[in-house]
């Protein structure tokens, strides 16, 4: 509590405080969301199964406009992205150290992560578990890093994107969007591959209006940092009305797009439906976007007035230097629960939308919390340090191309192993139970990152 209150009381007056919320409040939503829609049920055998409750609940569909957060989370990316790139560039500060130091808060927490999970896994090979079986569990757990994907490479490019934003401005972003609408054709009429380039696209528009918001913070009287040299301002209208129209808009064209259009009513995904609106991005995600980031501009105040109090403060702060453990670790939490209940004989597992599985809702939330602040208290701290070497390694170093070069083939190996990870089949025979070169690739990502942190890959 003491070490709270200090970081409590050494925030800059100018800090946005308000981003730091919506970023702890989008990944607690995605949390409870997951915890809360799961089934859980038996296999032929007799050993638990899970899946999404949303496919046998069609009058919840409306209710993932909600649910769906990961646009506010890739929103409030760009804003801190931006303003952390922004500082970084006024203390003398290059792109390559920038990415670096932003690894340093990213990569060590999910490192842990799969060296634990295949740790694990190779363990219970040895113990007889079946390969297949193995990688079921293991693709359970590690849901949470297909959203990693994108993530990662959004801040791997934020310099080139921030470069087009101070020139170009909101111009971006629209034609970002064209490229989601080409890829809708693509997945609507064909051809398919056409929707490749919207995973990516889709949420680097969300995060281009990140960097929007942050030039209007900045014009405001919000730090800026970088004076006149860092380039033209393009800031996003923030007024009450402009915040009403975005908001309006976005839930009319929403509305267009799933009601009278051809899009599911579902942000999430739902199997059977005729696309995923979140994987890739669609246009109606996109509309939804537009339609939190309305609301998002319009509870700023009062929430800004909120947070000046300590207490709401200190607890944003306290989230916010663990949220990416809580994000990581909330299905394992999931996974160890079920299985202590199953091995104890006490694992219920009512039929989806029952009056039971809807009571078992409030006690299931419960012991999950309990379990996930256990794995928080375990690798928390992991996270916690490794925020502290992030902001201390942002410094004035300017690298030579050859360290650039390195620095983006360490992102690009963590990204592909994350990748090959998401799409390797959940039921595919691997002992560890990620597939060898994804594991592979992400750890020598991982160690290249470090080994530049240290100090000793710009040495010589």
């Amino acid at each position: 509590m003491r070490r709270l209150r200090q970081l409590a009381e050494r925030t800059p007056a100018g800090r946005e405080r308000y981003v730091d919320l919506l970023r702890a409040v989008a990944i607690c939503m995605v949390v409870a969301g997951h915890w809360g829609v799961t089934v859980i049920g038996r296999d032929a055998a007799g050993r638990p199964t899970g899946h999404s409750a949303l496919g046998d609940l069609p009058w919840a569909y409306p209710l993932t406009w909600v649910g769906q957060v990961l646009p506010v989370f890739f929103l409030v990316g760009g804003f801190a992205n931006a303003a952390s790139l922004t500082a970084n560039r006024a203390r003398g500060g290059d792109a390559t150290g920038w990415l670096l130091a932003r690894s340093a808060r990213l990569v060590p927490p999910t490192t842990v992560l799969l060296l634990v999970l295949a740790a694990g896994a190779g363990g219970s090979y040895l113990w007889g578990a079946g390969e297949a079986r193995i990688r079921t569990v293991v693709w359970f757990a590690t849901i949470p890093l297909w959203f990693l994907v994108p993530y990662l490479a959004t801040v791997a490019l934020t310099p080139p994107m921030h470069a087009l934003h101070r020139r170009f401005g909101l111009a971006v972003p629209v034609a970002l969007v064209g490229v989601v609408a080409l890829g809708d054709v693509g997945r609507l009429v064909g051809p398919a591959p056409l929707a490749y380039g919207s995973y990516l696209a889709g949420w680097l528009a969300v995060h281009q209006a990140g960097f929007a918001w942050y030039d209007a913070h900045a014009a405001a009287g919000g730090p800026r940092g970088g004076g006149a040299a860092d380039g033209a301002r393009h800031p996003l209208p923030t007024s009450r009305p402009a915040a009403v129209a975005l908001l309006a808009g976005g839930l009319g064209a929403l509305l267009l797009l799933t009601v009278a259009g051809p899009y599911p009513v579902a942000m999430l995904h739902v199997p059977g439906e005729r696309l995923d609106n979140a994987s890739p991005p669609s246009l109606a995600l996109l509309a939804l976007a537009t339609a939190q980031l309305g609301l998002v501009l319009l509870l700023r105040d009062p929430a800004e007035r909120w947070l000046r109090r300590p207490g709401p403060w200190q607890a944003v702060i306290a989230v916010n230097s663990v949220v990416l453990t809580v994000f990581l670790w909330h299905l394992t939490a999931a996974l160890l629960l079920v299985g202590a209940l199953d091995a104890l004989g006490l694992l219920p597992t009512p039929a989806v939308g029952t009056a039971a599985w809807l009571a078992w809702r409030v006690p299931w939330l419960l012991l999950l919390a309990v379990v996930l602040a256990g794995l928080v208290a375990v690798f928390g701290p992991v996270e916690a340090r490794a925020g502290r070497r992030r902001r201390a390694g942002e410094g004035a170093r300017r690298r030579r191309p050859v360290h650039t070069g390195l620095v983006v083939a360490g992102y690009a190996a963590v990204i592909a192993g994350l990748l090959v990870n998401t799409v390797t089949p959940k039921a595919a025979p691997e002992p560890l139970g990620l597939p060898a070169p994804a594991l592979v690739a992400y750890l020598a990502g991982a160690g290249l990152l470090r080994w530049l942190r240290s100090g000793w890959g710009s040495r010589g």
